[in-house]
């Protein structure tokens, strides 16, 4: 596994070793003292996956608190264009945001730390989406920033696409009154 820490500290993309032949592939995507090795101790309890068809732009989630996550996300089928935005009020980076390609192609893996908004948007005709935590999903902790907040400024690819949505990220909240972490 290759390791490359993006302009943002603690945002991390991961690029598997990938051992393909006649008969398909194989790639190692975790593996607990490789990645303490290089990223520090993480303790995932829970994996998630998510469908969605394209243009489905889900984001930006986090959860506040105690209640807050590390994600290790990779797509497994299509193509989505993942963001992570550093909420964390004392970075030397607050506000800005990394921005990976992500697909079952590449097969590179992104890791966001606490203190992160998450979202992404679907490119292919659909993608199946999948992540690891450390920290369960506590709906009360739950928070929302806009997509396309005129602060954050995220050159988000939408040009062509249809953009779907829920209705929680459709009440999501600017930036300017989001809870953020210290």
């Amino acid at each position: 596994m290759n390791y490359t820490e993006t302009n943002i500290k603690g945002v991390w993309i991961l690029e598997p070793k990938v051992f393909e032949d006649e008969r398909g592939y194989f790639m190692e995507t975790w593996r607990s003292e490789d990645f303490s090795t290089h990223i520090g101790p993480v303790h995932f309890v829970q994996s998630n996956e998510s469908k969605s068809v394209q243009g489905v732009l889900r984001g930006l989630h986090y959860q506040c608190g105690e209640y807050s996550q590390a994600k290790l996300v990779r797509v497994i089928r299509g193509r989505v264009v993942d963001v992570a935005v550093d909420l964390r009020r004392h970075s030397e980076t607050f506000g800005q945001h990394v921005m990976v390609e992500l697909s079952e192609d590449n097969k590179l893996q992104f890791f966001i730390p606490r203190g992160f908004a998450h979202g992404f948007l679907v490119l292919s005709e659909e993608a199946i989406f999948t992540y690891q935590v450390d920290n369960v999903y506590a709906p009360q902790s739950e928070a929302s920033i806009k997509w396309d907040d005129p602060t954050l400024n995220i050159p988000w690819p939408v040009e062509g696409l249809q953009l779907i949505q829920s209705e929680k990220d459709l009440r999501a909240k600017e930036f300017k009154q989001a809870i953020l972490f210290d």
